[in-house]
Order: structure tokens, then C-alpha cells, then sequence
């Protein structure tokens, strides 16, 4: 799974945090990562359930097939299928949903208390988080600045992003999701509005 963004794209996306960071008084962070984990469990489980079915059927099409030979089958169908499922694309297809978003809200969840939370004295800040296998978007607001912003405002930046990404434009999506989010900011997170409360 290579990477969608080009070096240029990432100076863009640099260039909008570091404009965002100077017109307010929050830390801004961007993290993409390819994936959120490597799922190391499943292609064994999987290649084990596939070998199991492999030497299955073939005890049903030979019924004299002795335990030599089934061991015989079954050990080149675990290698070959652990292989084949630990290949990342085909992984990411055997591992539940509910569990590839899990993992990437975990991760998520990593990234803001290292970006955000140590940064520094200033704890307000937020975190725009993808993870491109598990197809999950997330924003992480600090306590401040989310009690700050209505409701529904992340979950509208995170359905345009997804929306633009849809057209390949990944981006594009995360520089649009970066400026929706500096407009938030500059209306709850000034620096000016900081200064004077």
C-alpha cells in the first residue's frame, strides 16, 4: 500500500497547520498512517481453518487417505495459505470491521496523547487521524476545545473528507479537512479571543 501523498502535498498540509497554529492558540496535528496495525493473528487462523478444509475434502475424495498424507497436504496449504493471507490487502479483508476501526481508534488515541498531550504546557489542540487500510477517519479534540464546538462539527469535516477521498483525491481531503478545521478553531480558539479571556 503506497503512500497517496507527494512530498508537495505534504508541504501544503504543513503550510495550512503552521498557519492554523499561528492564528490560534491550539496545537494542530495530522496523522496518516497506511495501516494500524499488521493483524498478525488472522492469516495464521484463517490458513489453519483453509488446511483444515483443504485435507477435509481431500479425505473425502480419497477416504483411504492415511494421516501421513494428510499431514502431507495440510502442512504446504498452512504454509501457502499464511502466506497468502498475510499479505496486507488480503489481511486487511479477514479482520472484522468493528475490529480494524478499533485498533485505529486505539492508535488515534496514541498519536493525540504523544502530538498533542506532550507537547507541551499548551494542551489545547486537535488531531486529525487516518488510517488508509481501515478506511477510518478521526478528529481528536482536547476537553476545551470540544466542549467549545456544537456538536456534529468534527463528524461534518470527517463526511466531506471521506467524501472527497472517495474520488482519489486523498490530498486534497486531508488539506480541505485541515482548513475546515482551522476555520473551527479561529472561531473558538483565536488567538485573539485566548488573549483576552
Amino acid at each position: 500500500m503506497s503512500s497517496p501523498l507527494k512530498p508537495e502535498d505534504h508541504q501544503r498540509i504543513d503550510a495550512a497547520i503552521t498557519e492554523i497554529e499561528r492564528r490560534t492558540a491550539t496545537e494542530f496535528a495530522v496523522v496518516v498512517t497506511r495501516v494500524s496495525d499488521r493483524y498478525s493473528l488472522y492469516p495464521m487462523v484463517w490458513a489453519g481453518f483453509g488446511a483444515l478444509l483443504i485435507t477435509g475434502m481431500a479425505a473425502l475424495v480419497w477416504p483411504e487417505l492415511t494421516i501421513r498424507a494428510a499431514i502431507v497436504i495440510q502442512a504446504p496449504a498452512l504454509i501457502a495459505l499464511t502466506l497468502l493471507f498475510d499479505w496486507l490487502p488480503i489481511c486487511l479483508l479477514l479482520v472484522p470491521k468493528r475490529v480494524k476501526h478499533a485498533h485505529a481508534r486505539q492508535l488515534a488515541h496514541r498519536e493525540f496523547a504523544i502530538h498533542i498531550l506532550g507537547a507541551g504546557a499548551n494542551r489545547n489542540g486537535i488531531l486529525l487521524f487516518v488510517s488508509l487500510g481501515e478506511r477510518y477517519v478521526e478528529i481528536i479534540a482536547d476537553r476545551g476545545t470540544h466542549v467549545l464546538v456544537p456538536e456534529g462539527t468534527w463528524d461534518k469535516i470527517v463526511a466531506d473528507f471521506v467524501a472527497t477521498v472517495k474520488t482519489s483525491r486523498v490530498a486534497d481531503g486531508i488539506l480541505a479537512a485541515v482548513e475546515a478545521c482551522g476555520v473551527v478553531l479561529e472561531t473558538h480558539r483565536s488567538r485573539t479571543n485566548e488573549e483576552r479571556g
